[in-house]
């Protein structure tokens, strides 16, 4: 039997939830609602915003690519039963979001982008004229995300509506909190140090909010592999600003990085990794990045670290 046939089977199931599936039933009001997102970043807002009346779960965990993600059966059977589902959208699930926004025509089903204004997405000419979906990584930007998860849940369950807006606006106020600490923190880096090299092209809102040059060996989707090309591209700009480190990512194969440095080294030039930045998904739970202001805090640390 074909290794990818669950993977198969479950797009297929996903496809027929979207074009058959029935009206999913409201939450009775006896029980928390149920919860499902994509990415932990998305599960861990909403996780704050619904607080116990909620229970949240993320069908992508830590390590996961997105980009390349399929759903599996037990994904199918957790998005059917759940009351809400949340997702970035923007092309981050690839098919899945597209299968998403169908079965949003029979049930409560949320991408969070959709409260940011077009004019503050990114949409890199290489991107075939579609918005960068890589919100989370300009902390204002993913503060934008509150509205429509607190709508989403207030609907389904407007008992607990003034506990879900407490929740929101507190979280609200930490994530202002969060941004001012990133621009203070990356502050501390002289302006010419502020190269950051990954793995693929995540970091653009970062890099837009916080001052800081992103250059990333693959493209915004991790669906194409970085070629020759594109490590000389990399490694002719390293060598040239005299970067001191370049990045691998938790989601990412580290190969391609790992060539820079050595095609570096042959030119003359030392650069270190400088560790492992989460992009696309967050750490383990439990542990501190395994939250989303943790991710953030790990990342701007382990960047500014290096870089000093």
């Amino acid at each position: 039997m074909s290794k990818f046939l669950p993977r198969t089977v479950g797009i297929l199931a996903l496809t027929c939830l979207a074009a058959c599936g029935g009206e999913a039933e409201a939450p009775s009001g006896t029980r928390p609602v149920r919860v499902v997102t994509t990415t932990g970043m998305i599960a861990d807002l909403a996780a704050r915003i619904a607080g116990p009346h909620a229970t949240v779960v993320a069908l992508m965990g830590p390590g996961v690519d997105p980009h390349l993600y399929k759903a599996s059966e037990s994904d199918v059977r957790k998005i059917a039963e759940a009351d809400l589902v949340l997702y970035n959208g923007l092309h981050l699930e690839g098919k899945m979001g597209d299968i998403l926004v169908k079965m949003a025509r029979n049930r409560p089903v949320v991408a969070v982008s959709e409260s940011v204004p077009t004019e503050r997405l990114r949409e890199p000419p290489e991107f075939a004229g579609q918005y960068d979906p890589h919100i989370w990584f300009d902390v204002a930007l993913w503060a934008e995300t509150i509205d429509p998860m607190l709508a989403a849940l207030t609907d389904l369950d407007p008992a607990n509506a003034d506990a879900y807006t407490r929740n929101a606006a507190e979280l609200r106020s930490e994530l202002d909190e969060l941004d001012a600490w990133v621009a203070r923190r990356i502050a501390e880096l002289p302006e010419e140090r502020r190269i950051l090299v990954t793995a693929h092209d995540a970091f653009g809102y970062f890099g837009e909010r916080y001052g800081v040059h992103v250059v990333g060996l693959q493209g915004i989707s991790t669906l194409a592999e970085a070629g020759l090309q594109d490590v000389e591209r990399v490694v002719d700009l390293v060598v040239d600003r005299q970067v001191r480190a370049v990045f691998i990512e938790s989601s990412v194969p580290q190969r391609s990085v790992e060539a820079v440095q050595v095609a570096c080294r042959e030119r003359g030039h030392e650069v270190s990794i400088g560790g492992q930045l989460f992009s696309d998904a967050m750490g383990a739970p439990g542990t501190p990045e395994g939250t989303y202001a943790g991710m953030v805090r790990h990342n701007v640390n382990t960047i500014v670290n290096a870089l000093d």
